[in-house]
Order: C-alpha cells, then structure tokens, then sequence
C-alpha cells in the first residue's frame, strides 16, 4: 500500500527571515504547519543563534534544494575579540580569554586582507558536517575529536563596518561552505587575542536578499485573518537564475518530459540550463556541447505538471 503524506500539495519556495534562539528545523517545522503542506524542506542551516535569509522548499522545489545550496552567500556579524570559545559563537563555553590591543581600522585592514580570495578552513567540531552518518557536534558533545582536513573555500568580500572597544562588525560575502564562526575565529588568532562570533545575519541565499524575506510572525498574523500564505510563494525557478534558460519545443518537450535527451543546433551551451515549455517552468537540464553550434541538453531533475 503506498504512503499517503498528510497535508496538501504545496509548490513553490517562501524565503523567511529566520529569527535567533530556534533551529532552522524549527522554523521549517512550524511554517509547514501553517501552510498545511504535505512536503517542505529547507536549503542550509543557520545556527540557532543566526538571523536572516533562510529559503524553505515546498513540494516541487525540493527537487532543486541541491542547486540552491550551492549558491553563494553574504551575512553581517559581529565579532567579540578577547575571547575563544568551544564552538566559536557566544552559545559555547568560554575556553580562553586575552587582552584586547587597541585597534583602528588602519590595523584592521592589513589582517582582513589575508582571509579574501582563496583560503582553506578546518571546519568546526560544532558544524553539522557527518562523519560515519553522524553530524560532527554529536562527537563534540561526548569529548571525541574527529579529524577535518582544511576544505577550499573563497571569500568574495570582506570589509570591515565599524570598529569598536572589543567589537569589530564585518561584512562577508563568500562561497558555499564558508563557515563564519571559523572566519572570525581565524582573525581573531592573527590578532592576538582572539574572538568568537556574537551576532550572525545572513542577508543573501540560494539568490534571495533581507528584502524578499517574511518573519514567522507575519504568517501567523496572516493566517489569524484568514489570508492565503500562498501568495507569498515564488515560483520554483526563482532560486535557479543563474542557470541559462532553454525553450522547447512541442517535439522536444515531449522527448524531455520522457526522459530522453534532445538537440538543438544553434546553441552553444554547458552544464546547468532551466528548461520551458508550453509557458511554465519544466525542470533543469544540462548542456553537453556537440560540434560548434549544437548542444545535447540532457534532463536532470523535471517538475510535475500542475
């Protein structure tokens, strides 16, 4: 007998300003409760702690969580210097604490520029990274040390917004992967006195900015006044702009919804394309070049006709 999911069919991505003091779970888990939806999903954890862009996948555009995940991302954080902690936010215990020197932002500057472009970091112990099925801060909490090897990562823009006592905020824009906390830790061992992160906001995910994000509380106001949180869905291809855009077809469409690749001549294309036809949004593809002027698009990950 097959499974039935509870809930009612729901398609599309709703992007939420993720409030501190709850897992990115938690805010999943009660948005689909609001929405009714049968399926949802979302693209990334933030830290309890953290703020900000957390784009949620409903039905369909779960299928494209993959994709989004490796957009890049930006955030605003605070740094705390002084002082070290277990996970390197202000949610761990403090393991050491050091003199602040007085900075300016002419010392700054020379200490930030060596952690943009290309740099590796050793993840955190506290990242939800698996090792053997299980995430590493599970190993944490029991006292066991797992071995990371240093993961390439690059650091798009780094620049120093203001500069207090023992505080220095930071604006970062970076590739996926990048975990903030080890940033802010690394320039606080280049400076000599440590630091952890105090305040984390993440302003751009999976192509969605702070502008386009709804707080939980306006979905409940919402839905206490009886309005549809439909109407905040965008559609499925939102999140995939990246991606050069192909149009089908009748014949070719059809050969795509079967699940077999296609040519086009005229076309010179390779790797990720968003797929159309018949005016809506049928999946990605991907672009083989053959020859100079055609390309052999192969389907990847299809949506469901409404």
């Amino acid at each position: 007998m097959s499974r039935r999911h509870k809930g009612r069919r729901v398609n599309g991505i709703l992007v939420i300003d993720k409030p501190a003091g709850i897992t990115s779970n938690g805010v999943l888990q009660q948005v689909k409760r609001l929405f009714g939806a049968a399926k949802a999903g979302h693209t990334g954890a933030l830290d309890p702690l953290a703020t900000g862009v957390l784009p949620l996948c409903f039905g369909e555009a779960t299928k494209f969580s993959q994709s989004m995940l490796d957009s890049d991302k930006a955030y605003i954080t605070t740094a705390r210097l002084g002082i070290r902690t277990e996970t390197a936010d202000s949610e761990g215990a403090v393991v050491c604490e050091r003199p602040v020197p007085a900075l300016t932002e002419q010392d700054l500057e020379p200490v930030l520029a060596r952690f943009r472009g290309d740099i590796e970091q050793v993840p955190s112990m506290y990242s939800a990274l698996k090792h053997k099925g299980r995430p590493l801060y599970e190993y944490a909490r029991e006292g066991i040390e797992i071995e990371r090897p240093a993961r390439p990562v690059t650091i798009y823009e780094l620049t120093l917004l203001a500069v207090r006592e023992t505080e220095i905020d930071l604006a970062v824009k970076c590739t996926k992967g990048t975990y903030v906390r080890n940033l802010v830790e690394d320039i606080g061992e280049v400076l000599g006195c440590g630091a952890h992160v105090s305040a984390l906001r993440r302003i751009l995910a999976s192509g969605f900015s702070l502008a386009q994000a709804h707080p939980v509380a306006e979905l409940e106001q919402m839905r206490e006044q009886g309005a549809s949180l439909d109407a905040l869905l965008v559609p499925v291809d939102a999140a995939l702009t990246m991606f050069p855009e192909v149009h089908l077809e009748s014949g070719n469409l059809l050969s795509i919804l079967n699940g077999q690749p296609v040519r086009i001549s005229g076309q010179s294309l390779t790797g990720p394309v968003r797929l159309y036809g018949e005016n809506r949004f049928v999946g990605l593809g991907e672009g083989q070049p053959e020859g100079e002027d055609t390309v052999k698009i192969v389907p990847r990950r299809l949506v469901a006709s409404s």
